[in-house]
């Protein structure tokens, strides 16, 4: 399965006025997806970026994962945003309200990361739907998304996210453990692949790819000599509270902010109460997968 399609040219400029009409959400409902060009300007990229440099949660709880392919991820999670810039730039009107937006009501913080591939040694992201995980942590519907924000350049010689555009209305597909990462059914994906064309997603910095929970994506490992960090959030609609207590939160009132809290914040790094996570020995879908293989 290879591809030269990429995300290049698509998407919509991120400005004050950008409000999600219905076209916006007709595309994001067909496509599974919508990207935000400068979605973080470049004074506002800047704070996150120098924070993530010297923030030690990221150092102090980072963990890999085997990616089946002879390398690791390696990620930092939590699950409360806080107050600090990655807490307020999750909070935000232009973030969680744009999702709140595409996903048709409430939402709340189900998990914030940085996902942190470094040259030469950046681990795979096998294909997965985020719900083949989320799915098995108890959450009934699919009312679930996520924002995924370029820390650095993303292209396809770093380990760009590749995706299949509308694969989500295929609904949610069988998952098998595989390294320390749930893989959606190989055969499916090779099948919707003919149906639903591999794309490139590729990112400067600053721009943002919003996505549904059922979009099929994956990620290459990183052999090139650039660094490709990521910030992600992760929303779980209000009305979709997980029927099991597990390592991501209940239902929780998100107290968003407007755009303007992002530049009053500066470079404030705060791991009071964001509870990280510990990595698949804590997690209840790999769990669930193990017991299944």
């Amino acid at each position: 399965m290879d591809s030269d399609r990429t995300t290049d040219g698509l998407g919509y400029q991120f400005a004050d006025n950008f409000m999600v009409t219905n076209e916006v959400k007709a595309q994001f409902d067909k496509d599974g997806f919508i990207i935000l060009r400068n979605l973080l300007d470049g004074e506002e990229l800047a704070t996150l970026k120098s924070a993530l440099e010297q923030d030690q949660g990221l150092a102090n709880h980072n963990y890999g994962r085997d990616d089946g392919e002879g390398r690791q991820t390696k990620t930092t999670l939590w699950n409360y945003p806080g107050d600090d810039i990655t807490g307020i730039i999750g909070r935000s009107e232009k973030v969680a309200g744009t999702m709140e937006k595409l996903l048709g009501g409430e939402v709340y913080h189900y998990h914030a990361k940085v996902i942190m591939k470094e040259p030469f040694t950046g681990g795979a992201h096998i294909w997965h739907q985020d719900y083949g995980y989320w799915y098995l942590n108890g959450n009934l519907f699919p009312d679930m998304g996520t924002v995924w924000i370029a820390v650095d350049r993303a292209d396809r010689t770093n380990g760009c996210l590749k995706i299949l555009p509308g694969s989500h209305q295929a609904g949610r597909i069988d998952h098998v453990k595989v390294g320390d990462q749930a893989c959606a059914d190989l055969e499916r994906v090779n099948q919707l692949a003919k149906v639903c064309p591999l794309t490139y997603v590729q990112l400067d910095p600053g721009d943002a790819l919003f996505f549904h929970c059922n979009l099929l994506h994956r990620s290459d490992q990183n052999s090139s000599p650039n660094r490709r960090w990521a910030f992600l959030v992760c929303y779980n609609r209000a009305s979709n509270d997980p029927v099991y207590k597990h390592h991501h939160p209940n239902y929780t009132p998100l107290q968003k902010v407007s755009n303007a809290k992002i530049k009053e914040c500066g470079v404030k790094t705060d791991t009071t109460g964001k509870h990280f996570f510990g990595g698949p020995k804590e997690e209840l879908a790999m769990d669930i997968l193990s017991q299944e293989k």
